[in-house]
């Protein structure tokens, strides 16, 4: 596979807040389906990625596309389908069904030891558990960007994205991408794979 690798720069740099806005970005089109105003920023967004490489302008320009042929109903009623189903959803968004094969399983538990070595718990008033996909592209931004050096480096995102976001991201990008429901969620599974594959290979580089 040839891809642009993205070597990563020092805490503060713009390539950096860069990746810590695409988690971002990804974590809120995770959690929720988006809304007008998410919409109306996508119709005026720009068409270049936001984070530098070749290797993500073809799926980045393929969402905002996407989003712009979309309605918020449209949106809305396909995250419902994808993920919201009466009983088992279509496509779980939950690390714990990949690495495990179900859910609350030994993956978040260590998980959960992880996070609370970082100083991290969990929002009690919401119903995702700690390994949803927004939750640890959320907990990668935080490594990105916040302030304690102790707990917000390279090493420590490298060891996250090892242990909690590598194994299975993808898997969940081939779910939904194989889903013949999926239109607006292929979009984002096509641009997460590929930041995720630019990731792991920048990460490689400071072994």
């Amino acid at each position: 596979m040839n891809t642009t690798v993205m070597a990563f720069a020092a805490a503060g740099d713009a390539e950096e807040l860069a990746r810590a806005e695409m988690y971002g970005l990804l974590a809120r089109l995770f959690m929720a389906a988006p809304d007008e105003a998410l919409l109306r920023q996508f119709a005026v967004a720009v068409t270049d990625a936001s984070v530098e490489g070749a290797f993500l302008q073809p799926p980045w320009e393929a969402l905002v596309a996407t989003l712009r042929e979309s309605t918020p109903a449209e949106v809305a009623e396909e995250y419902d389908a994808l993920f919201q189903g009466v009983g088992k959803p279509e496509v779980f968004l939950y690390g714990s069904y990949y690495l495990a094969g179900f859910l609350n399983e030994k993956p978040l538990a260590a998980l959960r030891q992880d996070l609370a070595a970082l100083g991290l718990t969990r929002d009690e008033t919401r119903g995702e558990t700690e390994d949803h996909v927004a939750y640890v592209f959320e907990v990668m931004r935080y490594l990105i960007v916040a302030d304690d050096a102790a707990v917000c480096n390279l090493e420590q995102q490298r060891r996250f994205f090892r242990a909690h976001v590598q194994p299975w991201v993808e898997s969940l990008c081939d779910a939904l991408a194989a889903h013949p429901r999926a239109r607006v969620y292929r979009a984002v599974a096509d641009l997460t794979r590929a930041f995720m594959q630019v990731e792991t290979q920048g990460f490689d580089l400071i072994e």
